[in-house]
């Protein structure tokens, strides 16, 4: 211990002699370690830690998949549920889940928060215990039950102040009264979700169930002991069950659902909550680990060149008596002195970045509230320091540990040049970061290319910074259901008033706004295509829409007109289409007008009055829906007599879009007609469209911060090598320039030596990341893994700047004394 300690002092003392040479390693391992461990745990967090409810590796999604109709995953339906819940034998239980938003009066200003709705297995499900009162029963979760509500925790501090006599108290939601029977407590989260303010029970009918309306989720808890694979069977097994035990709907046919091929898509919850993330994660996991290994090649570079000044130092040890083992141990102990403290800086450097990751981190991002510096982050911080340390010192200490005195002390001589040798394990270091971070420039120039493709896709409407949205739902309890045509006109009020809002240049109302999420897909017929019998027609994206609504979205009209307040009063047969679907059943947006299409075997034909050019949805990296439009007001619709949307979102032209002052003066026009409806989700187009962006935004600025850091260090690495070159051949430097030899010729001589370096490095690179680019198909966006442009000019990047950073230092050799130079050691 003593001898240890006595070694450790002198490694210490001599990287205090270096002073400049130790804060750059020190600060090259602290960034490059601080990144990797800051990845690490946002990885920790979202991919490997548990979910925090009991036995969570028990807790399974129950989805669907229907690939007769071309539908990968699907949602839960009633008609599954019922017979999944009751005859079952692979679950403890099954729950049903749905987000939702809800507007709740009576205490202070009306107000629009989010909501819950779960049947009254699922919170048990999760192992949840209320704060106080009680969770919901299965006669809360019947049909006709009194309605009953459950508090989030933040929701009863906020707006009860915490008051434990709140259970038994009423409160309106959505015009109705409910009695509240618990809180929740503060630690609990559902999944992922949003977090909702109220818990409200689903309350199926089972009585009233028919087939279709693929409308929520559901999850189960395993048996003890069973697999994944027996449930998914046993689930399997109950869905033809399920299609002869309830009624199809109206003009449908059992044979419709049994053509769509209904299958059991199970997943851990887990997996359900994470999604698809994990590509992104380990992709970025992948990228800094490179910057690190670059790094290490780096220090093990800088770690030679010192070792290389020390050579006679070490012969004269080595003559002396000195072990192999006590020198390769003093160059180890070095570096795991350099290894630990950059690591401890990075972690300090770690901490303060991973609170701005986290704040910056894109929409979306499952897990955020899990990820932080727990024990597996300092684990992994543990041995990174320690694998640093090795790898770092490995190199030097296997090539210097081993010399004999004699030959160090010859070698050490005045008139010898330096031996090709010695050079071979800094040249391969530099060839290993120019191939690693070849690696990262090209998946960086993947990324920019998909944005800049992102970037340049026409999402179908303009100008979205101006766009102001914000929702608005009329409740049965304040209108009646008999009185659907009063939603209409309150609505239409609604947009009178905001269009008389200084600034506003039109507006107008839909159920949907892109990218915000909302997308309803069912079956569209057309009038002049036959369906065989069974046969299930087309899913096309469902929207119902206001007049105007084009015009202040700013989406072009391809053929026909919009919709008329008066043909949305008199609940005319129309409808309206995306070009893409036109082009689809009749080959041109003017063919497809006068055209009659329907929403089910049973509605009636609505004429298409007008095709609207395709909106991107879903964001611009997923394909434009082909779309139906439908008047807001109709009759005959989806089942029902008479059919009147009252969840609508107003859309805004306006400059002033996002300001407070705006969202006050909406407040107070949708007060003059109605002061019990609150605003909710106020944002503009701007936003959400940004927020589509965010994930590919995110890794690209991670991709090319690493792509960066990474040439940056190859680079070093290039110009450390040549300079070391040119200072030590300054004798043969001198010969050369002695016996005729052109200045220029001598600088070029070096150039080539890094070139070539590069050029070697470049060709491993390529084979890499021909390889290892098909884990990045998955984020791309019409971009090829292999896309020749990209590779071309990361190749080409490289080669410029390795040229640069070997000329520099090659220029010393111009300047040599020859004189000087003959006489020097």
């Amino acid at each position: 211990m003593e001898h240890l300690t006595e070694q450790f002092r002198l490694a210490s003392r001599r990287l205090a002699r270096s002073p400049l040479f130790t804060v750059i390693i020190l600060l090259t391992l602290a960034i490059v370690v601080g990144a990797d461990t800051v990845v690490f745990s946002v990885i920790d967090g979202v991919l490997l830690k548990p979910l925090s409810y009991p036995q969570s590796d028990r807790l399974i999604g129950i989805w669907y998949k229907a690939p007769g109709v071309g539908l990968p995953i699907i949602n839960n339906a009633s008609f599954l549920y019922f017979i999944a819940r009751e005859q079952n034998t692979t679950f403890d239980d099954i729950g049903a889940y749905n987000s939702n938003s809800v507007s709740v009066t009576g205490i202070g200003q009306p107000e629009h928060t989010p909501a819950m709705q779960v049947t009254d297995g699922t919170l048990p499900l999760l192992g949840v215990q209320p704060a106080i009162g009680r969770l919901f029963t299965r006669h809360d979760d019947s049909a006709g039950a009194p309605r009953t509500v459950i508090l989030s925790y933040s929701y009863w501090r906020r707006r009860f102040g915490g008051n434990r006599s709140v259970v038994g108290r009423s409160l309106t939601v959505d015009g109705s009264a409910r009695e509240i029977i618990g809180v929740l407590p503060r630690e609990f989260e559902f999944l992922d979700e949003a977090e909702a303010s109220l818990y409200l029970p689903m309350q199926l009918d089972r009585s009233h169930v028919r087939l279709g309306n693929f409308n929520f989720a559901a999850l189960g808890r395993l048996r003890p002991g069973v697999t994944l694979e027996q449930a998914s069977t046993d689930v399997g097994h109950l869905i033809p069950i399920s299609l002869h035990t309830f009624p199809a709907p109206d003009g449908f046919s059992v044979r419709v659902f049994e053509s769509a091929q209904i299958q059991p898509n199970l997943r851990s919850l887990k997996k359900v909550v994470i999604g698809d993330i994990g590509n992104v994660l380990w992709v970025l996991m992948g990228s800094i680990a490179i910057v690190l290994l670059v790094a290490c090649a780096n220090v093990a570079n800088l770690l030679l060149v010192r070792a290389e000044g020390r050579r006679q130092e070490l012969a004269i040890r080595s003559a002396l008596g000195a072990s192999r083992v006590s020198i390769a141990s003093e160059f180890l102990l070095e570096s795991l002195i350099l290894g630990v403290t950059g690591t401890v800086i990075g972690l300090g450097i770690a901490f303060l970045t991973l609170h701005i990751l986290v704040a910056a981190a894109p929409t979306g991002l499952p897990r955020l509230h899990e990820i932080g510096f727990g024990f597996p982050v300092l684990l992994f911080a543990v041995g990174l320091a320690l694998c640093v340390g090795l790898l770092t010192g490995l190199i030097p200490a296997l090539k210097y540990s081993g010399i004999r005195g004699s030959t160090g002390l010859r070698e050490g001589g005045r008139t010898l040049s330096q031996s090709r040798e010695r050079h071979r394990a800094r040249k391969t270091l530099v060839v290993v970061q120019v191939s690693l971070a070849l690696v990262l420039l090209i998946c960086s120039g993947l990324m920019i290319r998909t944005f800049n493709a992102l970037i340049r896709v026409d999402p179908g409407f303009a100008d979205p910074v101006s766009i102001e949205t914000f929702s608005v739902y009329v409740p049965d309890t304040q209108v009646p259901d008999s009185q659907k045509e009063r939603v209409l006109r309150m609505q239409q009020a609604i947009a009178g008033k905001l269009a008389a809002i200084p600034g506003v240049q039109s507006v107008s109302l839909s159920t949907s706004i892109p990218m915000n999420g909302d997308m309803n897909f069912n079956p569209v017929a057309a009038s002049d295509h036959s369906y065989k019998e069974g046969q299930l027609p087309p899913l096309r994206a469902f929207k119902y829409i206001g007049p105007g609504f084009f015009v202040t979205m700013g989406t072009p009209m391809v053929a026909g007109r919009d919709i008329t307040w008066t043909e949305e009063y008199e609940k005319r047969p129309v409808a309206l289409i995306s070009e893409n679907f036109a082009r689809e059943y009749w080959g041109s947006p003017r063919a497809a007008v006068g055209q009659r299409i329907r929403e089910s075997n049973t509605e009636d034909w609505r004429e298409i009055i007008g095709v609207v050019r395709d909106v991107y949805y879903d964001g611009a990296s997923q394909p434009a829906p082909s779309v139906a439009y439908w008047p807001l007001h109709q009759d005959h619709f989806n089942g029902d007599q008479e059919m009147m949307r009252r969840y609508v979102h107003f859309v805004l032209r306006t400059p002033r879009a996002g300001s407070a002052a705006l969202i006050a003066e909406m407040q107070r026009a949708v007060w003059e007609v109605n002061p019990d409806l609150p605003l909710a989700d106020a944002e503009t187009l701007g936003d959400l469209s940004r927020k589509s962006m965010e994930r590919t935004s995110f890794t690209l600025v991670i991709l090319c911060v690493a792509g960066s850091m990474a040439l940056l260090l190859g680079m070093v690495g290039i110009y450390g090598v040549i300079a070391y070159a040119v200072s030590q051949r300054t004798r043969e430097i001198s010969i050369r320039l002695a016996l005729g030899a052109r200045r220029e010729a001598v600088t070029s001589m070096f150039v080539r030596q890094g070139l070539l370096l590069t050029g070697v490095g470049i060709t491993i690179g390529l084979v890499v990341a021909l390889v290892s680019m098909r884990l990045m198909s998955s984020l791309l966006f019409h971009v090829q893994p292999f896309d020749p442009w990209t590779y071309a000019f990361a190749t080409a990047s490289i080669l410029a700047i390795a040229g640069l950073a070997s000329y520099v230092p090659s220029r010393k050799a111009m300047a040599v004394d020859v004189v000087e130079g003959l006489r020097a050691e």
